[in-house]
C-alpha cells in the first residue's frame, strides 16, 4: 500500500507548521502542468474546423459550462472558471493515479482526505461568501423552506443547519473513499495475480489479472464520475447561495 504513503522531498516549515513539499505536492504539480499544457495547446491556432486536440478542448469547456447552466442557471457562469478547474483538477489527479510513472511509481492524490477535505471546504467557504455579499441575511432564508408549517419549522431549520454544514465532510468523504477502496482493490488483486501466478503457476494468475483488467475499466469510469459528481455538486451548493433569497 506503499502508493497511500506521503513522503516528504523537500522539508519546509512555516511558522511552525510543516509545509514539506511531498509526493503529494509533487503530483498535482504534475496535475496542474498537464492541465495547463492540454488547455494551451488546444486553445492555441485555433481553426475553424478544430483538429482532435482543438476538439476535446471545446468538448471539455461545453460539459462543464452544461453543467454550470443546468444546475446553477445563467446566474452561475461568472463562477464557470472555478467549477472548470475545480473539475479538470480532480479529474486529471484521479486519472493520474493509476498511472506509474517511471523513477516516481504510482500515488493518488485524491485517496487522501486532507486533500479532498481542502478542496471540499474551498467549495463550501466559497458559496457561503457568495450567498453572504449577496443576499446579506435573506442567505438565512435557505434554513427556512417555504410552505413549511409554523409548528414544525424549529426542526426542519436545525435538519437544514445541520445538513449545510455537513457538506464538506460528505462532499469530501464521497471523492476520498471512492478512490481510496478503488486503489486498494486494484492492489489486492495485483498482489493475487503476481501470488498465484509465481507460486501456482501462469494459469493460476491470469483469473485475478482478468478481474484487475475489468476493475481497471471501471475505475477509469469512476475517475471521472467522482470528478464529475464533485463539480455537480458544486454546482447545485452555488445555486442554492446564488438562489437562497427566493427559497
Amino acid at each position: 500500500m506503499h502508493q497511500f504513503v506521503i513522503n516528504r522531498y523537500t522539508p519546509i516549515e512555516l511558522f511552525g507548521y510543516d509545509a514539506s513539499f511531498t509526493n503529494a505536492s509533487l503530483w498535482m504539480v504534475i496535475a496542474t502542468t498537464l492541465v495547463t499544457a492540454f488547455l494551451v495547446f488546444s486553445t492555441a491556432g485555433a481553426k475553424l474546423v478544430p483538429g482532435r486536440l482543438q476538439s476535446l478542448g471545446e468538448i471539455s469547456y461545453e460539459f462543464v459550462a452544461n453543467m454550470v447552466r443546468q444546475n446553477a442557471g445563467t446566474s452561475g457562469m461568472p463562477y464557470f472558471p472555478i467549477i472548470f478547474t475545480l473539475f479538470m483538477f480532480i479529474l486529471s489527479l484521479n486519472l493520474l493515479g493509476m498511472i506509474p510513472i517511471p523513477g516516481l511509481g504510482q500515488f493518488t492524490v485524491t485517496s487522501h482526505i486532507i486533500v479532498t477535505f481542502a478542496l471540499a471546504a474551498f467549495v463550501f467557504v466559497g458559496v457561503t461568501l457568495i450567498g453572504i455579499f449577496k443576499h446579506g441575511f435573506g442567505f438565512l432564508k435557505l434554513f427556512v423552506p417555504s410552505g413549511v408549517p409554523i409548528a414544525l419549522l424549529p426542526l426542519i431549520s436545525v435538519i437544514e443547519i445541520i445538513s449545510y454544514f455537513t457538506r464538506p465532510i460528505s462532499l469530501s468523504v464521497r471523492l476520498f473513499a471512492n478512490m481510496m477502496a478503488g486503489h486498494t482493490m486494484l492492489a489486492v488483486f495485483g498482489s493475487f495475480v503476481v501470488g498465484l501466478g509465481v507460486n501456482v503457476g501462469l494459469a493460476a494468475g491470469g483469473v485475478p489479472l482478468i478481474f484487475m483488467v475489468l476493475l481497471m475499466g471501471l475505475e477509469i469510469l469512476i475517475a471521472f464520475l467522482q470528478a464529475y459528481v464533485f463539480a455537480v455538486l458544486s454546482c447545485i451548493y452555488l445555486s442554492d447561495s446564488l438562489h437562497a433569497g427566493s427559497h
